[in-house]
């Protein structure tokens, strides 16, 4: 990317954030809702809003104060007016590149002529103060040659320089960045519009007139500014409607998910929360006191600090899950590069981990908490995170582990670098665990992260034991049938303790959502984690253990081939292409090591080599023949 394209990229970036901050300020106010702790107070002088309200419920409709209406009638007008606020915010967000820049244009002649007004006002106070009701004016001064009076004015000449210095540069500022007509006479009436209040000071003008004049001098201005905002009016509601219809056309043609997923890439949402948590985190430290020195305790104390505000509205919120989002997808990009891997869905760590992030500060009620409490809260929910972290982990070695030792890989490093994150899966939770247990009481979080714990323990235990399996199987040099059982056991093992660890955190749960913080986030999230982690995780349990049971059972009717049989045979399988040792015998008459024919049987019930039907069985229930005279009768199922 060229260095042109990458400034680009930072102003749009940039541009975008603004808005956030509107928004975040108008979450902090609570969107124009009086706080019922620490905030606004109740009309009637009571103590706080929600004594009054106490007060008043306790009294007849008909008795209701008419200030309690007129309080509850601006409260309604302000929450309305900070939720168009809000609205109007995310639109200019999420504005193209062009529309944006018309936006800061327009808005940044506001500005200039509200600083220029400020400035004006400012000097004209400072003049009129200096000179008082009796003496001179400024411009009698210098025509009197009165060096001594002018100098005796308390810096008032430096102080009007500095102003005509400033008014003419916004004059010329505003004269690029206005939307008005731009015709040329009125481009070169800026200048002395902006300087007209500092030049009339200077005249012996009476200081009542002197007052109004800043007023007058913005009028102009403003009119422009307000004519550009009324004309175009009508291409601003016809920009609004080709948008909706362009997006309306587009969510028709490829779906509603492609075209957020499009915007999210255009607006470039990440890296706009995380420069504005940024900022904001910079604006909150600049207002601190920075301790003097590099004492720890100071810098500690600023971090807690920091941390505590920069969490305290839901839009800080995110901007604190995209700077997570961040660390957690570097934090994968590190293990894949220990482990030698690049699997592209490994890298979504970052976006798991942000929702997840989210969700809990959602349902602990983090933005609503006491500032030492909100702390606490916090640092529990970044120890839940990097729990499900070390589960993320595991899911990136597993694959790994699994084709190393399928793969009969001879790379020794390659095998110590997953057996070396698998040690640091199994050694940083049990210390985890050991530090929490002996330094926190038992408390549901702490259930809730020993649960987490022990279950990556487990997981990283299974996938070793069949790593470990699936090794001794690559060096014996017979067929090992047993090997698939012992896998299913193991794998049973752990997918049971998952289970249970599921049942047991759902019931963790319901306790905190009964006793200690409720909320409707928390009751759906316990809806969402019952269906899938526990209903649906049961059901295919259940599913795969019938269907388990019921290829072995068919298998075990099948006849054993005897030893002579195999001998005079002389084959291999035709589904592992491994000797036969041991093998069943198909009423197609074809020989397959029980196993394998029973992994055939997960998929379907006819032969491998001719596609006969393995099973039939008639409404009688007939007995079959068995293919050889030597072997015993098998019934024989129709599973068509």
């Amino acid at each position: 990317m060229s260095l042109p394209v990458r400034l680009l990229s930072v102003v749009d970036v940039l541009l975008r954030v603004p808005p956030l901050f509107f928004i975040d300020e108008l979450f902090r106010l609570g969107l124009g809702l009086p706080q019922g702790h620490g905030g606004l107070q109740s009309p009637t002088g009571q103590e706080n809003l929600i004594a009054d309200i106490k007060s008043q419920a306790a009294k007849p409709v008909y008795q209701y104060d008419a200030q309690f209406y007129k309080f509850f009638f601006f409260a309604f007008i302000q929450f309305v007016l900070s939720c168009l606020g809000c609205v109007a915010a995310l639109a200019t967000f999420a504005l193209g590149k062009k529309h944006l820049r018309v936006v800061y244009m327009f808005v940044l002649s506001i500005g200039i002529i509200f600083v220029s007004y400020w400035g004006n006002v400012t000097t004209i106070r400072n003049v009129t103060a200096a000179l008082g009701p009796d003496r001179l004016s400024i411009l009698e001064t210098f025509l009197l040659l009165n060096f001594q009076g002018l100098l005796s004015l308390d810096g008032i000449c430096i102080t009007l320089i500095g102003n005509y210095a400033t008014q003419f540069f916004l004059a010329y500022v505003f004269s690029c960045v206005h939307l008005g007509p731009r015709y040329p006479w009125l481009q070169k009436l800026w200048p002395a519009i902006f300087l007209a209040p500092s030049l009339l000071c200077l005249l012996p003008l009476p200081f009542k007139f002197l007052h109004h004049v800043p007023v007058f001098a913005a009028v102009v201005p403003l009119a422009v500014v307000k004519l550009v905002l009324w004309t175009s009016a009508y291409s601003i509601y016809g920009a609004i409607g080709a948008s909706y219809l362009h997006y309306r056309m587009l969510i028709r043609d490829y779906g509603l998910t492609a075209v957020m997923e499009t915007e999210w890439i255009r607006l470039n949402v990440p890296c706009v929360l995380r420069t504005f948590w940024i900022l904001r985190l910079l604006e909150q430290a600049l207002a601190h006191q920075m301790p003097s020195g590099f004492e720890l305790a100071s810098l500690l104390t600023l971090c807690k600090s920091l941390l505590i505000s920069g969490c305290d509205t839901l839009t800080a919120v995110l901007g604190m899950t995209s700077i997570i989002s961040y660390g957690c997808h570097y934090i994968g990009c590190f293990f894949q590069w220990v482990l030698l891997t690049d699997d592209e869905d490994d890298k979504s760590i970052g976006t798991v981990s942000a929702i997840l992030f989210y969700i809990l500060a959602l349902q602990t009620g983090l933005t609503s908490l006491e500032p030492d409490k909100r702390f606490i809260r916090l640092c529990r929910n970044f120890c839940l995170l990097f729990t499900a972290l070390l589960h993320f982990i595991h899911n990136i070695v597993n694959p790994l582990l699994m084709s190393l030792s399928a793969s009969h890989n001879p790379s020794l490093h390659r095998h110590l670098r997953a057996l070396t994150v698998c040690t640091f899966l199994i050694v940083y939770p049990v210390g985890l665990l050991a530090y929490l247990w002996s330094h926190h009481p038992m408390s549901t979080w702490l259930l809730a992260v020993s649960a987490f714990s022990v279950e990556v323990i487990v997981k990283v235990v299974v996938s070793l034991l069949i790593y470990a399996l699936f090794l001794i199987d690559a060096y014996r040099s017979t067929f090992w049938e047993k090997l698939d059982d012992y896998v299913y056991y193991i794998r049973a093992f752990g997918n049971t303790v998952e289970f249970c660890f599921g049942i047991f955190l759902f019931f963790n749960g319901a306790w905190i959502l009964i006793f200690e913080s409720g909320g409707a986030i928390r009751a759906g999230m316990m809806g969402i984690h019952a269906y899938f982690n526990i209903w649906c995780e049961a059901r295919i349990g259940w599913l795969v253990f019938m269907k388990r049971r019921t290829a072995v059972n068919k298998i075990e009717s099948l006849p054993e081939a005897s030893e002579a049989q195999l001998a005079n045979l002389d084959d291999v399988c035709a589904i592992c292409y491994q000797e036969m040792r041991t093998a069943k015998i198909t009423r197609c008459n074809h020989f397959f090591h029980g196993v394998c024919l029973r992994k055939w049987l997960y998929v379907q019930d006819r032969c491998p080599l001719c596609h006969d039907i393995l099973y039939k069985m008639d409404n009688d229930v007939e007995i079959d023949s068995a293919p050889h005279s030597d072997e015993r009768p098998i019934v024989i199922p129709d599973r068509r």
